[in-house]
Parts: structure tokens; sequence; C-alpha cells
């Protein structure tokens, strides 16, 4: 195919109606009639000789072959932006711009928290959008919907396949009321299966200490379910509830919540939280400049020694 023919616009096009797979909501997002943007589609569709998007119902639906351009045209359009915004150096203190980090309130609370602080220091033009980490994360992350992913690489086994740095670790203990009748300085597995339990989900998928759990098949009375892993360890208080929580946060919020953590039965593994980034922005100053200061802050309020 000759590209000098192509108007490469089109691919903005593309990308726009790929993701909202609506000529309305595409003509809405571009800025341009909807009567334009049927046109549009009828050129993608002569220059691919494909459907693009079909009716299904009363939607439209992408075609197999527009299903696989997805993720290769969010690259091409993410590594465009990157050519386009190129800068020979990224000056914190005057540029203007934000960043999208995806990470679960646990993060937040714990690392991003800091992290934010100083960078609202050092860079007070430039804005953040933290996004919570939903059930799609690996898709929207394929996508380049996001700039900067932070989860455990033991839940995300694909974060070998890019760019990517390990902040900080973590390990799970247990959680109790800090007036406990039951639980003394240790936890037996015969007790903590027998005590009711507090099991904390992620959305709609059980959370990292669950899964684990599973896999070395450790019985629980299972009480109280909840999806608000943050909310959880503020219920144990006046209760003779057990939990699983990871240790940092334990530590930082154990006053408040008015609870005592004990050391697990079984110990469950490490937890390596890790900043995964596209290719695509590797070379970009501001993203070396973010990735360097989360990195230094994971150094300097997370050091190893914190663990037991």
């Amino acid at each position: 195919m000759d590209l000098h023919r192509i108007d490469l616009n089109l691919l903005v096009a593309l990308d726009a109606l790929l993701d909202e797979r609506s000529v309305t909501r595409a003509a809405d997002r571009l800025c341009v009639g909807q009567s334009a943007m049927s046109a549009t589609l009828a050129r993608l569709r002569k220059v691919f000789g494909d459907e693009i998007l079909v009716r299904r119902g009363r939607s439209l639906a992408p075609t197999p072959l527009a299903e696989s351009l997805v993720v290769p045209l969010r690259d091409i359009m993410a590594r465009t932006e990157a050519l386009l915004a190129a800068r020979e150096e990224f000056d914190p203190a005057t540029a203007r711009r934000t960043f999208t980090i995806t990470a679960n309130d646990y993060v937040s609370t714990l690392f991003l928290r800091p992290l934010l602080a100083r960078l609202a220091r050092e860079a007070p033009h430039v804005a953040f959008e933290v996004n919570a980490t939903r059930d799609d994360y690996a898709e929207q992350f394929r996508r380049h919907q996001t700039d900067l992913l932070i989860m455990p690489k033991e839940v995300f086994p694909e974060h070998a396949a890019y760019p990517h740095e390990v902040l900080f670790a973590d390990r799970y203990v247990c959680a109790v009321d800090a007036a406990h009748p039951d639980v003394g300085e240790e936890l037996p597995l015969a007790q903590f299966s027998t005590l009711p339990y507090l099991a904390v989900n992620i959305g709609a998928l059980p959370s990292s200490a669950e899964l684990r759990l599973e896999a070395r098949g450790i019985l629980r009375d299972t009480h109280l379910t909840i999806q608000a892993p943050l909310v959880a360890p503020f219920l144990l208080r006046g209760t003779r509830m057990v939990m699983h929580i990871q240790e940092r946060l334990g530590r930082l919020i154990r006053a408040e919540a008015g609870i005592r953590l004990v050391e697990p039965p079984v110990e469950l593994g490490p937890i390596t939280m890790v900043m995964i980034w596209g290719r695509h922005v590797d070379d970009d100053p501001g993203h070396r400049w973010l990735r360097r200061r989360a990195a230094q802050v994971a150094r300097e309020a997370l050091p190893d020694h914190h663990l037991n």
C-alpha cells in the first residue's frame, strides 16, 4: 500500500470509532459532523476491504479484523503522540502535562500519597489522574490508556514483556481486633481456620491473599466478604474476625483501626510491587522523570528493612 495515497488522519478516526463503537460519539469526540464521520467510515471500509463496524441489535460491534487492529493502532497512536511531544529536556518546574496512573487503593494509600506530595512541590503545573485497577486493567494497559501501571508482579505475570522496575515489596500478615480475647502472640493454623474470617475481594475478583489461600487449600470460616480493602480492617474492632492484610498497610493504619498484627499461620509469599510502562514512552523525558521520582520515593519511604 502506498502511504502517499492514504490520509493518515483516517487512523485518528479509526481509533475513535473502535473506542466509541458509535459514529455519533466518535464524531463528537473529534468535533466533526456525523455525516462527515459516516463518510470517513466508508473510506476506512474501502481502505481495509472490511466493514470495520457492523450492526448488532441496536449498537455497533467491531469485526474480527477491526478487533485485531485495536492494540497495534493504539501503539501507533501512542508512539506518534510521544514523537510529537518529544523535547530535548523536561523541566518539571514549568511543564504542563497530565500523567495517568493505574493503581489499587493499597498502592494509592501507601505509595502514591508520598509520591504525589513530592511531585506537587517539584512540578506544580503537572496534573495526575489516578485510575483504580479494574478487571480489564491488562487490556487498558495494552491499549495505552495509562502511562504507568503499578501492581504486584505476581498478579500480572505479563509484566515481564514490558519495561518495568520493582518499587517495593510487602507480605501478608493477619490482623485482629487489638483486644481480641482469643488470639495471643501466635495464631496456629487450627485456630485460624475456626475463627470467623473476613475475606477481601478486588471488584468481582478475590484478592491476591484469597487466591493464595485457595491455592494452598487453607480452610476459612468466612463470615464477611467485602469489596473495599481499605475499609475491611476497620471492621475488625469489637469482633472475633481475622483477616489477611499487607504488613506495610497494617502498620500504617493499626492505631486508627484499633487492630493488632499477628504472624500468619502459613507464609503466603511476597508481594512485589512493580511499575510497568509501554515501550512507546521508554525514552520520553517527562516519563523518565516520573519513573525516576517514583523509584526514589519508593527507596526513601518504603525501605526493605521496614518488614520483619
